[in-house]
């Protein structure tokens, strides 16, 4: 597989060398580890913002403290209302 770093694709040499620097490996070994772990670390956040101890206040600000450019999270409450 080839990535282009090329033109308007240069970002992206940035972006992995940066990740080849975070994981302290190759560029190839980072990319393939950041593949891994961030379905896992976006599960993990789910997790944590689902969570019925937090208030709806609580859960914008770690939505918003863990939301990145290709990741976000959105919170919605919801309010029904039933007449019998």
């Amino acid at each position: 597989m080839r990535i282009r770093t090329d033109g308007d694709y240069a970002y992206r040499k940035d972006v992995i060398e940066r990740a080849a620097d975070y994981y302290g490996c190759n560029k190839t070994k980072a990319v393939t580890q950041a593949c891994e772990d961030v379905p896992e670390l976006v599960g993990a956040a789910r997790q944590v913002i689902e969570r019925e101890d937090l208030t709806a206040e609580q859960r914008q600000e770690i939505a918003e403290t863990l939301s990145t450019k290709a990741v976000g999270f959105d919170v919605q409450t919801t309010v029904e209302t039933r007449t019998e």
